[in-house]
């Protein structure tokens, strides 16, 4: 592949965004075992390391922190930084089976940190490009996306219930997309829903509809015994989900 191709996720909270993430992977490691495929999670929940069944020990926050007290501190040239950063992210980048993982952390607390963010985005664009698949849990705001991990998103999956609120935000974020993310293909994923019928592409706003999961119960005894996706029965609900996603697409 010549480039990576980028998915990222996004859509308001309690969708089953982190879910429909881990289904997407899972899918992915099985359709492409010779493939380099990585998870990013960007939502501060930290939800998709319980979903993968990943213990996150660094996030990229934690090394954000120490190389910006290197810097105060005087301990590192700027030079260096580029330098450190990426040992260290390639350090924090836990290799799973079939995948690798990174957890992106807390939100931005207080201070400054421009330089450094601008220099971990540079970072993360060289290391993306070393993946053929990349898979981002976003959190809500795609700015998020933006500012804090990707210059490029090259599949954009704006997930939602049957909420009037979480549809309002699929055409608020598909209209955000469009201008700021640049994502070659934007879609939209109904999660959780239990009137099919009455989802159109017209009632989601003429965002093109990739999948439309009923509530999944398999899953959710899953999610409540703590095991993660890889435990999921093949043909389940939220996995046949995500296999359509990705083969409308064009990724599978």
């Amino acid at each position: 592949m010549g480039h990576s191709c980028v998915i990222a996720l996004t859509g308001k909270g309690g969708v089953g965004k982190t879910s429909l993430s881990a289904a997407i992977l899972r899918i992915l490691t099985e359709e492409k075992p010779d493939a380099k495929i990585l998870a990013i999670d960007a939502d501060p929940a930290v939800g998709l390391s319980v979903a993968l069944g990943v213990d996150v020990k660094e996030t990229l926050d934690d090394i954000r922190l120490r190389v910006a007290k290197n810097v105060t501190e005087g301990l590192s040239e700027t030079q260096d930084i580029l330098a450190e950063a990426k040992f260290r992210l390639f350090e924090a980048m836990q290799e799973q089976k079939g995948f690798a993982f990174l957890a992106i952390g807390r939100p931005e607390a207080a201070g400054c940190y421009c330089a450094i963010n601008t220099y971990l985005r540079q970072v993360i664009s060289l290391l993306v490009n070393e993946f053929d698949y990349v898979v981002i849990d976003g959190e809500a705001g795609i700015e998020q996306i933006n500012r804090r991990v990707m210059e490029k998103v090259t599949h954009l999956i704006c997930v939602s219930d049957q909420s009037r609120k979480g549809i309002q935000i699929i055409s608020t974020i598909n209209d955000v997309a469009r201008t700021l993310v640049a994502a070659d293909q934007v879609g939209a994923v109904l999660n959780r829903v239990l009137l099919p019928e009455r989802i159109t592409e017209e009632s989601i706003g003429g965002v093109p509809l990739l999948a439309v999961i009923p509530p999944d119960p398999a899953h959710a005894e899953n999610d409540i015994e703590g095991r993660s996706v890889f435990d999921l029965p093949s043909a389940s609900t939220i996995l046949n989900g995500a296999r359509e996603i990705l083969k409308k697409m064009g990724v599978i």
